[in-house]
Parts: C-alpha cells; sequence; structure tokens
C-alpha cells in the first residue's frame, strides 16, 4: 500500500505530466499560427509522450492502492518571440520536470518505498531523453542563425519525427 505522502506527490507529479501536455499543445498551436507545421508536429507527438507520462503514472497509483486525483491544470503561456525562444524554454521545462523526478525518487528512497522507486526509474531515464531532444533542437536553432531558408528546412526536418 502506497503512503498518504507519495500518493500525493504522484497526484501532483501527473498533474506536471498533464500541464507539460497542455504546455506543448500551446507551443504546437503558435508554430501552427507561424506556418511552421514541422515545429508544430514535433509538439504534438510530444503532447502524446506527456499524456503517456501521466497515464504511466496514474495506472501505477491505481495499482499501488492509491487514488488518483485530478486537480486544475494551469494555463500555459501561449506565445513566443520566435522558434528558439520557445525550443529554450522547452528545454528549460524539461530540466524542471527532471527535478520534480529527481524529487519523487529521494522520496520514495526516503520512504524505502522500493516499488515506486523502481517505477520512477523509467522515468529518470526517459528525462535523460527528454532533455536530449529539446537540447538537440535548440542547438540546430542556435546554428541556423537568421538564416530563413535553414529554418524552413528544419521545419520540414521536425515534421518527420514519429
Amino acid at each position: 500500500m502506497i503512503s498518504k505522502t507519495m500518493e500525493e506527490a504522484l497526484n501532483r507529479q501527473i498533474n506536471r505530466e498533464l500541464y507539460s501536455a497542455y504546455l506543448y499543445l500551446a507551443m504546437s498551436a503558435y508554430f501552427e499560427s507561424i506556418a511552421m507545421r514541422g515545429f508544430a508536429h514535433w509538439l504534438r507527438v510530444q503532447v502524446r509522450e506527456e499524456t503517456t507520462h501521466a497515464e504511466k503514472m496514474y495506472t501505477y497509483l491505481i495499482q499501488a492502492g492509491g487514488r488518483a486525483r485530478m486537480a486544475a491544470i494551469e494555463e500555459p503561456k501561449g506565445e513566443w518571440q520566435s522558434p528558439l525562444d520557445a525550443f529554450l524554454h522547452v528545454a528549460a521545462h524539461e530540466k524542471a520536470v527532471t527535478g520534480l523526478i529527481n524529487n519523487l525518487v529521494g522520496l520514495a528512497a526516503g520512504e524505502n518505498d522500493q516499488a515506486t522507486h523502481t517505477m520512477l526509474q523509467w522515468f529518470v531515464k526517459e528525462q535523460v531523453e527528454e532533455e536530449e531532444n529539446a537540447g538537440d533542437v535548440v542547438a540546430k536553432i542556435q546554428m541556423i542563425g537568421d538564416k530563413p531558408a535553414d529554418l524552413i528546412l528544419l521545419d520540414h526536418h521536425l515534421g518527420r519525427r514519429v
């Protein structure tokens, strides 16, 4: 049986994962509004990943004898100055999520909750990938600089993400 403290912490993280999906959907809408459909597609794929993360945590919480509780999801920002500005936000957001996951791991270890600690290891590994993916896009945009033709090529490339 999962502790009430861990149950509450996992419920907060489920909310944060859903916020991540909501944020990335807002970013996708921003990119659609500036005709950068490849960037928009990349972020829609990310939306699906984030909702999968929330569902994975939700399922674990139920299996561990906890109760999932849905709270209001914070409204995300909806405008960015540029593709670089948006993806710097993605990168910073993923680093923040990594911190939240690490805090959950610490809580599970402190409670000697081996089952939750083990489940969270998947998220620890996933966050390495999430930070790398966001960082790669930031690096590419930074290399491009102010070259619109290259930004269009990157947009095309990001549209192929599966």
